[in-house]
């Protein structure tokens, strides 16, 4: 087992997997940038180095500076957490070359899966359906002609990446041209690469899937679906386990379509296979992610495994955990990503300083998070400042557990999307399970509308006088000249943080 993990990351992500070594009795050494030097994640490591400036390019996204690190702290082992490097096959072959471990996928399993099209062609060839749509990269006179022989409506995507980020649908023709272009600059400017393919578009279908974890003495198995057909923009915002619409049949043909996928890859460690259903229950692969996902936290809840800490072991040679025949699902489990944004405005980001924080609690409640009261949100990285989770016995109750968390979860100084969920949550559609991957963006076109403004008002106050309350009763957090002090040092500690 290792000594020592770096974690090539930042924020809940970074945390989680901090959390998890500790239990493990492993070191751990974080990276930040500029922006992030009062961090939870930096505070809660046992080393931390700064590696650049704010801007991700410069620091979050520096392969030399993180190998650098990685030497410079006697790590033996990163972890890339999600987004960022997770998926770059040329930073796993350099851990690789630098005898560091990558606590993911080998760079030729990266490869040989983790490009859209290059997976399209693996699953095909592994006899599992795909969305029909082109198997290569396209110059734009060929996504022209794909078009044609496609028929409208499609989606242009990016080859590259992931996060809903470099896709288009294109419904006409005269779409076509701004599509393309949109298309391939997103790309372009995300992932570094303007490479673009083309689907048709399957409209009303659901987005589910399938989390596979497999080891390096062949072991591959499936742990469930999650259902992920609530997006705005492509991006995923509430997921859920199981899906209401997956029967025991449909589980069991797309768990093992999944695992014949791996395993054509010769794929190893923490991975999800995405695909589109349709209301007949046909399903068709879409892409694989080979990393561990934002949403992997309601297949923990349901499966009783801890993904983390099994992709840390796969890592270190050791076999799974568990047997395909040895897993079941418990429950039902429901995420809802919280951002720092306006719903109200566009779902425009909303960065800035955490002024008051009550976080939810009880029975079956689980936050991912790394926000705390006097923390700033920075506007130079994706706004999510927490995943709220929470399982109930059956579906009807972790709704009824979900909509209790998200009255009680408060977060004052910056804008953020939890009202948006508690609409959500109410609509006859999301209750019922009649849902699909156009159903958000159709509502919101009409539904989302401010409520409880008065309620606002008076929550703002309330944290004014608690904050002040709280300033004359207990020594502030927010040290000489604003800065946020460390509870260690609170608590009289000085060892546990290392800057460099």
């Amino acid at each position: 087992m290792f000594d020592k993990i770096l974690i090539a990351n930042r924020g809940e992500i970074a945390v989680r997997v901090i959390r998890a070594c500790r239990e493990m009795g492993i070191g751990t050494v974080a990276v930040y940038s500029e922006a992030d030097r009062a961090a939870l994640h930096v505070r809660l490591a046992d080393e931390a180095y700064l590696i650049g400036p704010a801007p991700s390019p410069q620091s979050y996204l520096k392969v030399d500076r993180i190998i650098e690190t990685a030497k410079l702290s006697g790590t033996n082992a990163i972890h890339p957490g999600y987004g960022f490097l997770s998926e770059n096959a040329e930073f796993a072959l350099r851990c690789e070359e630098e005898g560091l471990v990558f606590i993911g996928p080998s760079s030729h399993a990266i490869r040989a899966v983790g490009g859209k099209t290059a997976g399209r062609n693996l699953a095909s060839n592994a006899g599992v359906p795909i969305v029909p749509g082109t198997t290569r990269d396209l110059t734009d006179q060929e996504v022209r002609e794909a078009v044609r022989e496609l028929g409208l409506p499609v989606v242009i995507k990016a080859s590259a990446g992931g996060g809903g980020k470099g896709m288009r649908i294109v419904s006409s023709e005269a779409m076509l041209g701004s599509g393309i272009r949109a298309a391939r600059s997103e790309a372009s400017s995300a992932f570094g690469s303007s490479a673009i393919y083309v689907e048709r578009h399957l409209g009303s279908a659901r987005h589910i899937e399938m989390q596979i974890i497999a080891d390096t003495r062949g072991n591959v198995v499936y742990l469930g679906e999650r259902e992920c057909s609530l997006q705005r923009r492509h991006q995923k915002v509430i997921e859920e386990s199981p899906s209401p619409f997956v029967d025991l049949e449909l589980r069991h043909r797309m768990g093992e379509a999944a695992v014949r996928i791996a395993r054509a890859a010769g794929y190893t460690n923490a991975g999800t296979m995405e695909f589109l259903v349709d209301p007949s229950r046909n399903f068709y692969f879409l892409e694989m992610n080979t990393r561990l996902q934002v949403e992997h936290s309601v297949t923990e809840m349901v499966t009783g495994l801890d993904l983390v800490k099994e992709q840390i072991r796969i890592a270190a040679g050791e076999p799974l955990s568990v047997r395909q025949d040895e897993i079941q699902l418990y429950g039902h489990a429901i995420e809802c990503r919280i951002y720092a944004e306006d719903p109200f405005n566009n779902f425009m980001p909303s960065p800035g300083r955490i002024r008051a924080l009550r976080t939810p609690g009880g029975p079956g409640i689980r936050i991912e998070s790394a926000i705390y009261e006097g923390c700033e949100v920075p506007i130079y990285y994706d706004p999510l400042i927490s995943k709220l989770v929470v399982w109930g016995r059956d579906r009807s109750e972790a709704i009824g557990r979900m909509r209790r968390a998200l009255a009680e979860y408060v977060v004052l100084g910056v804008k953020t999307n939890i009202q948006f969920h508690q609409q959500v949550l109410n609509l006859s559609e999301f209750v019922t399970g009649q849902i699909h991957t156009e159903f958000l963006e159709s509502w919101l076109a009409t539904g989302l509308k401010p409520e409880g403004e008065a309620f606002a008002e008076i929550a703002l106050i309330a944290g004014a006088l608690y904050l002040h309350t709280r300033k004359r009763a207990a020594p502030s957090p927010i040290g000489a000249g604003g800065q946020v002090e460390s509870a260690w040092k609170l608590a009289g500690r000085q060892d546990g943080l290392r800057r460099r």
